[in-house]
């Protein structure tokens, strides 16, 4: 059965950044331990009621697709066994299908964004702009219209409880350099290409994904946190795909409709959410890490 987790606690261990779903702590011979709890985000602002489980889909998803692109690029994954890890007296159960050690590396501070599909606030910025992120967009374009190519369209790296800001790749330039820039929005959007079609072949649409990065002390570019899971991806069924709406998805979409009704200001502290919502969330996300990773969740 599924575990439940809203924090970690490991006595003895540092922690070293508590996020909006992952706790990052400090393992000896330059590691960390990556715990992704259950706590849900939404629209940058934490939630107070966890998703049972999440987190183990969230690290089993991430993991999959970590080895399916590790010919593309290198990922921040040790191979070490997390018991090997963890301080005596832990309850292993609890963390064996939720945390990975990895390499510690050197975030770039940079929310690197594929768009395939013109939806969230890229659809915003285009009915504002006609582009999304300085790139300009052909005329006439529909919601969650597929895009002519997919698109780079970086955003701010938000401390917990602020707003990611969409950004230009200029921006990205002045604030990475010119080479490292370059090397992010090429993976990027390698990433994005290849688990596209990837999951077009199991009748999931990928509209858009969110990457983080990392270098090591060489200056080697390494994928890591999560990797196309629901938490940073929008998962349309292919089936129910059309343009001119928001589709259904396997994603928080789930949860972000939900709070779009209520009216909610999207600042913390954010809402309850009913069981019902909970529920259905939870589904979505065992549902996406079956369809894709061929993993079935008890």
């Amino acid at each position: 059965m599924p575990t439940t987790l809203l924090q970690s606690d490991l006595p003895g261990l540092e922690l070293v950044h508590r996020g909006k779903v992952r706790d990052v702590i400090a393992l000896p011979g330059n590691r960390l331990l990556m715990v992704a709890t259950d706590r849900l985000s939404a629209f940058d602002v934490v939630l107070p009621d966890p998703i049972p489980g999440k987190g183990e889909m969230l690290t089993q998803i991430s993991n999959f697709w970590f080895g399916k692109t590790a010919h593309i690029i290198p990922n921040h994954l040790t191979g070490t066994p997390v018991e090997e890890v963890l301080p005596p007296g832990a309850d292993l159960e609890l963390y064996r299908r939720r945390a990975v050690v990895t390499r510690r590396l050197k975030p770039v501070p940079v929310e690197a964004i594929a768009r395939g599909y013109l939806i969230g606030s890229g659809w915003k910025d285009y009915q504002a702009t006609g582009a999304v992120c300085g790139i300009a967009l052909p005329p006439g374009l529909r919601q969650a219209q597929q895009l002519p190519e997919p698109i780079f369209t970086p955003s701010s790296k938000a401390a917990v409880g602020d707003h990611d800001v969409n950004v230009s790749f200029e921006h990205v330039v002045d604030t990475v350099g010119a080479e490292l820039a370059g090397k992010v929005r090429d993976a990027t959007l390698a990433l994005y290409r290849f688990a596209a079609a990837y999951a077009a072949e199991r009748g999931i649409i990928i509209a858009d994904t969110k990457f983080e990065f990392g270098t090591d002390e060489d200056g080697t570019l390494y994928v890591m946190d999560e990797m196309l899971t629901p938490d940073s991806s929008r998962f349309w069924p292919a089936e129910h795909y059309s343009v001119g709406i928001s589709p259904p998805s396997y994603d928080k979409q789930y949860v972000r409709d939900y709070l779009e009704a209520l009216g909610w200001n999207k600042t913390a502290p954010g809402p309850r959410i009913p069981a019902d919502v909970i529920a259905g969330t939870a589904a979505k996300y065992a549902e996406a890490l079956e369809r894709l990773a061929g993993i079935h969740i008890d």
